[in-house]
């Protein structure tokens, strides 16, 4: 009897260690307080991982570090950049548009147009650059040579050129995208667009360009477009006068602008003989 009732006590206790055993303890952290400050690092954190998890292509999202401002457009194939708190000069690589600052020339056909569409895409905005060891750091002016990208990853280089506001430009040697630049410029050429159309400059950007008015605006001061020139005398001449615009004004050399013809008569200069 003693044995039975030791084998049931036994049991009993053999199946209530068997029952805790199989319990398990699961022990949580209480959750945060709503008014609990989230560190700066969790908030990056999540940032970081709800970006991750979009469906977007990342690879044409530029990083911030690599973007400078645009400070200045100069003309169709020049700018200036802000690069961590220094202005610089850039040139960029294979394209050139007509002139319109270069002193040594008059403004060419379509080069107010150039500079224009150049400050419209370019003025205040943010770009990448990218360098190319086959055209060296700088050119002979000093000058950075880049390619110049916008935050998408567009090429401004090859969009210039492709809507006719450039020519594609080897300098010396081949560069990298001059295959794409002269894709480029065939299509621009094929359709007829910007310098490549019959009623702008038909590809012959170099000719001189017939907006007297614009001509005149690019250095004048405001209403004084009369050009004072200098070479064995002093001559000036008036917009729409044959030697107008082949006409540079070098102020260092003592030439000038003049408002009015009574002006330059006054000061000595007289009226050009191809002036009608």
């Amino acid at each position: 009897m003693k044995k039975i009732f030791y084998l049931a006590v036994f049991s009993a206790i053999i199946f209530l260690l068997s029952g805790c055993a199989s319990r398990k303890i699961v022990i949580t952290n209480p959750p945060p307080a709503e008014n609990e400050a989230t560190t700066e690092e969790a908030k990056r954190d999540i940032l970081v991982g709800e970006i991750e998890n979009l469906d977007i292509d990342k690879s044409s999202i530029a990083p911030m570090a690599d973007l400078f401002l645009v400070s200045t457009v100069v003309d169709g194939d020049t700018i200036k950049i802000n690069i961590n708190g220094t202005v610089e000069t850039l040139r960029l690589i294979g394209i050139d548009t007509p002139e319109t600052v270069d002193p040594r020339k008059p403004v060419q056909c379509f080069g107010i147009e150039a500079s224009n569409k150049a400050k419209e895409l370019l003025t205040g905005k943010s770009v990448r650059l990218e360098a190319d060891p086959t055209q060296g750091e700088r050119d002979s002016y000093n000058r950075l040579l880049r390619y110049v990208f916008f935050g998408d990853g567009e090429s401004f280089n090859k969009l210039m050129i492709e809507q006719g506001y450039a020519h594609e430009y080897t300098y010396n040697l081949p560069y990298k995208y001059q295959a794409e630049f002269n894709e480029a410029e065939k299509y621009a050429r094929e359709n007829k667009l910007g310098l490549w159309a019959d009623d702008t400059c038909a590809g012959l950007s170099t000719s001189v360009s017939t907006d007297l008015n614009v001509v005149a605006d690019l250095s004048a001061p405001a209403g004084c477009e009369i050009k004072g020139n200098i070479s064995s005398e002093k001559i000036y001449h008036l917009p729409g006068c044959e030697s107008y615009n082949k006409t540079v004004i070098d102020e260092s050399k003592g030439e000038r602008w003049f408002c009015s013809e009574e002006e330059a008569i006054v000061a000595g200069w007289r009226k050009a003989k191809n002036c009608l």
